[in-house]
């Protein structure tokens, strides 16, 4: 055998075996690849659907976020309207105020002028009480004098009354004794002449 036979012996034996091992597993990667680009081509269109529906979503997104600035531009207006609205009315309210304000402290200026002349009046009658109580304290006071003089008089009075009273029983005690005595003598002189 020759050399290059040998060596085609040699390559047959060990490469031949191994081309063939690579040849099935090429086989079975180009399966793999067939199954796997299947899948892609799945995942592709999956994607794709995706992607549709994305879109479609980011379109609905949009007319929504156009409603949603549109309704806030509106809300926004009305809010705007509205505080319009409430200033004016805020002001009148503050207007209005302010004149009650004004025709409350005329009233009360008014009253408390009112409270001071009254204040006045009752002074001026309370310093006329007073004097008209000092009077009437004075001459109560006088009367009460004369009254104690009179009293101080009748009991005078009515000491002498007692006196004369006790001088009276004393001088009808003794026109009794008197009285007795006659008639003892006048019985004694009977009894004498007799």
């Amino acid at each position: 055998m020759s050399v290059m036979e040998t060596v085609v012996e040699l390559i047959k034996e060990t490469v031949l075996p191994e081309l063939a091992a690579l040849k099935a597993s090429t086989v079975r990667v180009e399966d793999r690849l067939a199954g796997m680009e299947k899948r892609l081509d799945d995942v592709n269109l999956h994607l794709v659907d995706q992607s549709r529906r994305i879109d479609q979503v980011n379109g609905r997104i949009d007319q929504v976020r156009e409603e949603v600035l549109q309704r806030i531009d509106q809300v926004s207006g009305r809010i705007d309207q509205v505080r319009e609205e409430l200033v004016q009315r805020i002001d009148q309210v503050n207007g209005r105020i302010d004149q009650v304000r004004v025709d409350l402290l005329q009233r009360i200026d008014k009253v408390n002028g009112r409270i001071d002349q009254v204040r006045e009046e009752l002074v001026q009658r309370i310093d006329q009480v007073n004097g008209r109580i000092d009077q009437v304290r004075v001459d109560l006071l006088q009367r009460i004098d004369k009254v104690n003089g009179r009293i101080d008089q009748i009991i005078e009075h009515v000491g002498r009354l007692y006196q004369v009273i006790v001088r009276r029983e004393e001088h009808f005690d003794l026109v009794e004794k008197v009285g007795r005595l006659e008639s003892e003598v006048a019985e004694i002189k009977r009894k004498l002449a007799a």
